[in-house]
C-alpha cells in the first residue's frame, strides 16, 4: 500500500505513463496531422469541448475537407459549418465561434494563428486549456493545458489538491518540472480516456497503481 507521507514521484509517473500509453489509443487532438497545424488545432480543440474523442474526431474531420484554412472556412458559413460539425455539443454556439475567430485571424492576424497564450485568450470562447492546447501541441512551446483527465488525476495521484482546473494549471506551472509540460497532456488524457477513468477506474490493470493514492476514488477495477 502507498505511503500517504511519502512524497509523490512525478518522474516515476512519467516514466511509467509514457511506457504504459504506446500501446493505448492516442487523442484525436494528439493526431500528428493535426498537432502540426495550428489553425486545425484551434478547431478541433473548440469542437472538442463538451464532446467524446470519437465524435471530435468525425466531426473535425468532415469540416476540414471542406476547409482547413481561415478564408475558406469563412466562405462555408456557420449554417454550413454547424452541418458539418453536428453533433458534437453546443454545434450552432460553435458554428458561429469558429466564424468569429477566423474573420479575427484574417483582420489582426493576416490568416495566422498566434503562438501567445495572451493573444489566442483575445478570441471570444477561447480559454485556458485551448490556448495552452494550441501553444503546446500546434508551436510547442512550453505550457500546461488542464482539461478534465489532467485535474482529475493529477488530484487522484495525491500530486496536487486542487478544486478546479484553473487552480490545477496554476499550481502545475509552480510544482510541475518544466521539462514535462508539453507532453502532461497527452499522457494524462490519453491515460484518462483508457484506463483510469473517471467512475471505477482499472487501478488492477494500472503500472501507477504502487504509488497512486486513489484519492477520491471509491470504486475500482
Amino acid at each position: 500500500m502507498h505511503n500517504i507521507m511519502q512524497k509523490f514521484d512525478i518522474h516515476k509517473a512519467v516514466e511509467l505513463l509514457d511506457s504504459a500509453i504506446k500501446e493505448m489509443k492516442i487523442p484525436y487532438l494528439s493526431k500528428p496531422h493535426i498537432k502540426c497545424d495550428p489553425f486545425r488545432t484551434l478547431i478541433a480543440c473548440i469542437l472538442s469541448l463538451r464532446t467524446k474523442d470519437e465524435t471530435t474526431y468525425a466531426a473535425s474531420e468532415r469540416l476540414f475537407s471542406h476547409a482547413d484554412t481561415p478564408a475558406p472556412m469563412l466562405k462555408l458559413g456557420a449554417e454550413k459549418v454547424a452541418e458539418l460539425i453536428y453533433p458534437v455539443g453546443f454545434y450552432n454556439q460553435k458554428s458561429k465561434q469558429i466564424i468569429e475567430i477566423c474573420e479575427t485571424l484574417l483582420e489582426k492576424y493576416d490568416g495566422n494563428v498566434p503562438d501567445e497564450i495572451d493573444e489566442l485568450l483575445k478570441f471570444k470562447g477561447v480559454g485556458r486549456k485551448t490556448a495552452n492546447l494550441v501553444v503546446t501541441e500546434a508551436f510547442n512551446k512550453p505550457g500546461i493545458c488542464v482539461d478534465v483527465h489532467v485535474h482529475r488525476i493529477s488530484n487522484r495521484w495525491g500530486y496536487i489538491k486542487t478544486k478546479t482546473p484553473d487552480e490545477t494549471e496554476m499550481i502545475l506551472r509552480k510544482k510541475l518540472p518544466e521539462e514535462y509540460w508539453i507532453n502532461f497532456n497527452r499522457l494524462l488524457v490519453t491515460y484518462g480516456q483508457n484506463l483510469c477513468h473517471p467512475i471505477s477506474p482499472k487501478c488492477s490493470e494500472c503500472k501507477m497503481s504502487s504509488i497512486c493514492r486513489k484519492t477520491g476514488v471509491k470504486k475500482m477495477r
